[in-house]
């Protein structure tokens, strides 16, 4: 052997037969065993416990912290909620033992993905949190990480489900992160899609039809029939032959989207949204993922509650007729939007949608449309009139009641989306479904509470996010926290630190689904008001943070046993020495 500078002399062999154990520079402990000498790092890579004071037998080595358990040559772990601990060449000359203090090769980018697989399909927060953060260390993007969590998710038996939409939303959300925020925003999601699909077994694709030959317009159409009378596995079938045919994206969410506003708000908002959410996946996920995407999504499909058939829809005012009108009118005169755009009103559209008139409100929409007003544009209003609902949110209300107003705003977030890039015509009758909500959720802004309208403290006194988050340490600081980011805005505050503070207001809490997709539309729908300087939009983007922080502060704090977990991650990653605490 040629030795090199490289490696590091460990002792005698007698030495180390004596005294059965030793660590070396590099944190690299050596074991005599069984008349064979073997290295391995001495961090336990559960929690990073030191190895050399663990037990050593039959070629087992235990650390006596959590009882992990690893085959002392090769570094495997027998826990599934361990890794392996990195191990390092030996070799003898003139009986001494030399230690290479460079791992055994192996391809690490490969391998956080293998765990993160892995950790997915434990559901163990801890094993998903390192990968992570081995992933992010190494460098690899976001959209590759969550591709494995939609991988493993979709294939679920369990279908589309909250998880995965707290994982697509979480990756949308990352670029008004710091790096601490980017890992705990990863992880969040991937941990939710864990526990979403735990115990489920696997969603086994049909086949295509046979042929083909079917155009566009006609799969289509029974597929929309398929949804209509609750056939998901017909539905299913004509899904994945139109993704053999070769429909793009658009189309296909085109011919989803219609057979899902066929009725009315259907599940609460939640449909569209999943829908909306499903391709923002595929398009982290990449086409190869079509198939299981999008079919992940026709479980819901199968029994949704058409909100034209509750009683609040149809009494003491008939909202269903009038919208069924509307969109028949639209129909008969086939009206496209304006090629260099329709001025609106944009002050007078938002009154009317939070007015008491739902019928006017319908007609102005169907006006607006019939003169070439831009579909997108209508739903960014009736996404502002909804958030406003929650700025106004009395906290004399049921707590529950939160996400009645949540439900209206992510809804018409996820159309105001959808119609940025569509011009399919008939999914605009989503739009009054959308104001309807909002009309409905008017009496949960009686009383309504005050906005914050006047700074709170004096000219000369600095307001911080830190402020914030101290703030939200306490229960139940609705108005405090709206007040704060309120002052924070007027006096100049920069806003990309206020975005990245209420990220963390969220992922350093246990928080429950529909805060995520609060904060994420939230910020969405910023960013689209963000471009302009002119009274209303400013008022829109003040509207925007103040409902953020407003939700955020009515659901914290919590356990916030989580992010814990992400952080013990990080700190491992780094070489910290939590035992010694």
């Amino acid at each position: 052997m040629s030795r090199t500078a490289e490696w590091i002399k460990a002792g005698s062999v007698q030495e180390l037969k004596e005294k059965g154990s030793s660590v070396i520079k590099g944190g690299i402990a050596v074991f005599s065993h069984e008349e064979g000498i073997f290295a391995v790092d001495n961090r336990c890579p559960h929690l990073g416990f030191p190895l050399h004071m663990g037990s050593l037998c039959d070629g087992i080595l235990t650390c006596h912290w959590h009882h992990a358990r690893f085959d002392v040559c090769s570094g495997g772990t027998f826990d599934p909620w361990a890794d392996d601990v990195p191990s390092h060449e030996v070799r003898i000359e003139d009986e001494i033992v030399y230690v290479n203090p460079l791992p055994r090769a192996a391809n690490h980018v490969q391998k956080y993905k293998d765990r993160l697989m892995e950790g997915l399909e434990q559901n163990i927060s801890l094993v998903i949190a390192k990968a992570i953060v081995g992933l992010v260390e190494a460098n690899v993007t976001d959209a590759e990480i969550a591709a494995v969590g939609i991988a493993f998710g979709t294939r679920s038996g369990s279908g589309w489900n909250s998880g995965l939409t707290i994982l697509t939303a979480m990756v949308n959300i990352i670029p008004k992160l710091d790096k601490t925020g980017r890992i705990l925003a990863l992880y969040q999601g991937l941990v939710h899609v864990a526990r979403g699909s735990a115990g489920r077994g696997l969603h086994y694709l049909l086949g295509p039809l046979p042929s083909a030959d079917a155009s566009f317009d006609r799969l289509a159409g029974w597929y929309r029939n398929c949804i209509e009378v609750r056939d998901t596995q017909g539905a299913e079938k004509l899904l994945i032959t139109a993704v053999d045919k070769g429909m793009t994206p658009e189309q296909l969410a085109d011919m989803m989207l219609v057979a899902a506003t066929d009725h009315f708000y259907l599940d609460g908002g939640h449909v569209f949204d999943f829908h909306n959410k499903a391709f923002e996946a595929l398009a982290l996920a990449g086409p190869d993922q079509a198939k299981q995407v999008l079919t992940s999504l026709l479980h819901m499909m199968g029994n949704p509650s058409r909100s034209e058939e509750q009683h609040h829809w149809q009494a003491p005012i008939n909202l269903v007729e009038p919208i069924q009108e509307a969109v028949q009118a639209l129909a008969q005169t086939g009206v496209q939007p304006s090629a260099n755009g329709t001025s609106i009103d944009e002050n007078r559209v938002l009154q009317q949608l939070l007015s008491e008139q739902p019928l006017e409100t319908v007609t102005l929409l169907k006006e607006l449309l019939q003169a070439g007003a831009s579909p997108a544009q209508l739903a960014q209003l009736v996404a502002l009139a909804a958030a406003e609902r929650i700025v106004r949110f009395h906290t004399q209300n049921d707590h529950r009641d939160w996400v009645a107003v949540l439900h209206t705003f992510t809804y018409a977030h996820a159309l105001h989306v959808r119609l940025q890039k569509s011009e399919e015509p008939l999914l605009n009758r989503a739009i009054f479904h959308g104001a309807m909500s909002v009309y409905l959720d008017r009496f949960l802004n009686v009383p309504a509470a005050k906005r914050p309208k006047e700074a709170s403290v004096a000219a000369d006194s600095a307001v911080g996010t830190d402020d914030l988050l101290q703030l939200l340490d306490q229960r139940q600081q609705v108005d405090r926290a709206a007040q704060l980011v309120y002052d924070y805005a007027n006096r100049g505050g920069e806003i990309e630190p206020l975005l990245n503070t209420l990220g963390h207001a969220l992922l350093r809490e246990d928080a429950e689904f529909h805060t995520f997709q609060m904060v994420e539309a939230a910020f969405a729908e910023y960013d689209q008001w963000r471009g302009r300087s002119d009274a209303f939009a400013l008022r829109a983007q003040e509207t925007m943070l103040l409902a953020c922080t407003r939700y955020l502060a009515a659901h914290a704090p919590t356990a916030r046993e989580l992010p814990h977990t992400a952080t013990i991650a990080w700190r491992l990653h780094r070489g910290e020495r939590l035992f010694e605490e």
